[in-house]
């Protein structure tokens, strides 16, 4: 699907529940633009992330300019400068991590873990995406003991970057969703707040 008739259909969209099976059908649903022609190498994909988070192969997905072919959000066509987003839903995994979380927030708050400001602010940052129902380790404090989750995080997607994997040249990043329902909570949000963007556009074009 191009842009425009991307734009065109959620313009259409009326209410949460239309917009929700929008979300499912072009954004969730099926093999991603950058996958065009080869299933086969998608499952690859997608099996390589699982078995190193032991995880199953269907709780990975690709999302953004990856799986639609563009950014509706920044306007732009997919391209070897576009990163490949994954996005993982896994309970198992998100707990897993959350335990070092919890036990590193308790230390905070007994300082006997200290940040820096600016690791401080990315903490913060953390923490709101967790509220939302979505870890991103990438932006995790390198101090958390117990387990070396932000830079073992990178290494592995840095692993599977630039031609390292079956998605080809390009960077891969990653996050983890507690649930299926907050990975489409977050994308039905999204697209409604674009959908109000078109709206606005659409209205100063007929003007």
């Amino acid at each position: 699907m191009i842009k425009d008739k991307f734009d065109e259909t959620l313009l259409m969209c009326e209410g949460k529940d239309e917009i929700l099976d929008f979300a499912r059908k072009y954004i969730i649903h099926g093999i991603p633009y950058v996958f065009e022609l080869r299933e086969e190498d998608f499952f690859d994909f997608r099996n390589r992330i699982s078995k190193h988070f032991s995880i199953d192969y269907y709780q990975v997905y690709i999302v953004g300019s990856g799986k639609l072919g563009f950014s509706y959000l920044k306007g732009t066509e997919f391209s070897y400068d576009s990163d490949i987003d994954v996005a993982i839903v896994s309970e198992e995994l998100y707990d897993r991590y959350l335990k070092y979380i919890r036990k590193f927030q308790y230390d905070i708050e007994r300082s006997r873990e200290l940040l820096v400001q600016n690791e401080y602010a990315e903490y913060i940052k953390f923490l709101k995406y967790m509220a939302k129902g979505w870890m991103r380790p990438d932006l995790l404090p390198a101090k958390i003991n117990g387990i070396d989750i932000k830079t073992g995080w990178f290494e592995f997607f840095k692993s599977i970057s630039y031609d390292k994997s079956e998605v080809g040249n390009y960077k891969v990043s990653g996050g983890v969703y507690k649930n299926y329902d907050y990975l489409e909570y977050y994308t039905v949000n999204s697209l409604t707040e674009y959908k109000k963007i078109l709206r606005i556009e659409k209205e100063m074009t007929n003007e």
